[in-house]
């Protein structure tokens, strides 16, 4: 298990947490794009005030008409942007648990989704409709690597985050131990 996806074991019960987007790399994206868009924004704003409020340059040379105000778009479509990601890192879009219980018989998974109706993202299903823990690998140019559970009657359903992949070590001994712990068996290795 990484850092980031701790685990809670006792003799019936099996918690798995699962990270969503408050991740390293979206708040690094988030800052960036603020940042840029945001000095966009002010370069546009000086050249139409013909005022300097920016450190690193003098966009007050700048025409308004048709540089100025471009770079207002982008501006404004790049702060559009950053508070659609701020908004996803606060709400925590992805995160949540799996929740594995032998001794109610019972295996939850619980995601948050964006604000709204569905906002809480719970399925519920018995530990007996469980048929196996699947391993998918996909290597490339776009890697895939994540576990998922068949269940009876459902949908493969993910138990991975989403977003960057897992190493093979970890996926084959999360995959493992969770095949174990349900006494069902792996595919995909």
């Amino acid at each position: 298990m990484t850092a980031s996806e701790t685990v809670n074991k006792s003799e019936s019960v099996l918690n798995q947490k699962v990270l969503g987007s408050r991740r390293f790399s979206n708040y690094f994206w988030a800052t960036v794009v603020t940042m840029g868009a945001t000095g966009f924004f002010l370069a546009s704003i000086s050249s139409y005030l013909k005022v300097n409020f920016l450190l690193v340059t003098d966009p007050t040379q700048l025409i308004f008409f048709p540089q100025g105000l471009v770079m207002g778009l982008y501006g404004v479509a790049g702060l559009l942007l950053a508070l659609y990601l701020w908004l996803v890192i606060l709400w925590d879009v992805g995160g949540g648990y799996n929740e594995f219980n032998r001794q109610t018989g019972k295996i939850k998974f619980f995601r948050w989704g964006f604000p709204g109706k569905n906002r809480r993202i719970e399925i519920d299903c018995d530990v007996k409709d469980v048929q196996s823990v699947i391993v998918d690998l996909k290597e490339g140019l776009n890697p895939r690597r994540a576990l998922y559970l068949k269940v009876k009657g459902r949908r493969d359903i993910p138990l991975t985050r989403v977003g960057q992949p897992l190493s093979l070590t970890e996926l084959e001994t999360q995959g493992a131990e969770l095949a174990r712990y349900l006494a069902v068996p792996l595919e995909g290795l």
